[in-house]
């Protein structure tokens, strides 16, 4: 079967993602039960009741069906997910860690753990505990050797152009983005919209496929759709179904122009390692390098595909390096020469990443 892009499909969670097509989809985000095991009912010191996640769809009878649920839905969603592509689990301390066991359990690789730090958090109001003030999210591959999107820097724009760190500070959902039906909150743990943008943004490209397999109130495919991602969730509650879908119709695609998400994706290119430039004959052992256009340095290409200043042994970027007391790229500091003229070996790298690429790709740099 053909996937069902940008689609809300009602039924099981495990049951839908056993019936899609293998290896399809490149980023899960799953917000599933928590398990809080609330026994009594919760009120403030006013004596108003707390508005708590006692829903059905939270309660399981012990922690082994509970574990059996998650593997049982996990071991669906790593069926589906591809080869290349990354799952996003959040829970809390009832769930979180019985969660990243069975993760492991299945050979997901976990890449991070993130926590959500959320800066208006419901206090305890019994006072015998800490207030939980934070969630946590996890963030693994399909397996360790597994290669993966992370849109590096983008999340540094996002975050004064300091590298983005583990712990993420946001307020949970309230206000006008908190949606409600006849005055009640439409779902117990709808999640805020900026939490997905980053979730969404740091581990998928425009054009790649987001799944939702506990779809809810649908902040990911609200996300989706404004990020220029495609998007499947999965809900067995027709009433979420209702209001997620109302939710995401009315989001305006013309709203969120194609090319402002398009612009500023860093594409991959394939990686090569200075070693190459020697097998495939572009330089040679002995031959000198030049560091820098008018620089008397040099340092002499290795047949290891090292290169020795003087005493000094290593890879193009750690005598670049030292040389330079600095960090540096040695692509664009190394030069060779050709016909007395010298020219930085990365023009050396783009041409055997030309003739890495596919026919097509290969065909539109050339008209280009």
């Amino acid at each position: 079967m053909s996937l069902p892009l940008n689609t809300i499909l009602h039924g099981d969670a495990i049951e839908v993602l056993n019936s899609l097509p293998e290896n399809s989809v490149d980023l899960i985000f799953a917000d599933p039960p928590y398990n809080l095991q609330l026994e009594k009912d919760l009120w403030r010191p006013n004596m108003t009741k707390v508005d708590a996640v006692d829903d059905e769809w939270d309660q399981f009878s012990s922690f082994e069906q509970y574990d059996l649920f998650t593997k049982k839905w996990l071991r669906a969603a790593k069926r589906v997910l591809k080869d290349t592509g990354t799952i996003w689990v959040i829970g809390s301390y009832h769930n979180i860690y019985r969660v990243g066991s069975i993760l492991q359990d299945l050979d997901y690789w976990i890449l991070n753990d993130i926590l959500w730090i959320k800066t208006n958090p419901m206090p305890n109001f019994r006072g015998v505990r800490f207030a939980n003030a934070h969630e946590t999210l996890l963030w693994a591959k399909k397996d360790k050797k597994s290669k993966y999107t992370f849109n590096h820097f983008a999340m540094k724009g996002l975050n004064n152009d300091k590298q983005m760190r583990s712990d993420w500070v946001i307020p949970i959902c309230t206000g006008k983005e908190r949606i409600k039906v006849n005055g009640k909150k439409a779902h117990a743990t709808q999640k805020p919209e900026t939490l997905l943008y980053r979730v969404i943004s740091s581990s998928s490209k425009p054009g790649d496929v987001v799944l939702d397999p506990f779809f809810g109130s649908g902040t990911t495919g609200a996300v989706a759709k404004k990020l220029h991602r495609n998007w499947i969730g999965i809900e067995r509650d027709e009433g979420y179904i209702k209001v997620a879908q109302e939710r995401i119709d009315a989001i305006d695609a013309g709203e969120y122009r194609e090319d402002v998400y398009l612009a500023g994706v860093k594409k991959t290119e394939p990686r090569v390692p200075f070693g190459m430039l020697l097998t495939k004959g572009s330089l040679r052992p002995g031959e000198r390098l030049w560091f820098g256009e008018q620089s008397d340095i040099h340092a002499t290409i290795l047949a290891n595909g090292h290169i020795q200043h003087e005493e000094m042994i290593g890879s193009i970027h750690k005598i670049a390096k030292t040389l330079k007391n600095a960090p540096c790229n040695g692509w664009t500091n190394w030069y060779y020469e050709e016909n007395g003229e010298r020219k930085k070996i990365d023009e050396l790298r783009k041409v055997i990443r030309l003739e890495m690429k596919p026919e097509s790709e290969k065909s539109q740099k050339e008209q280009s």
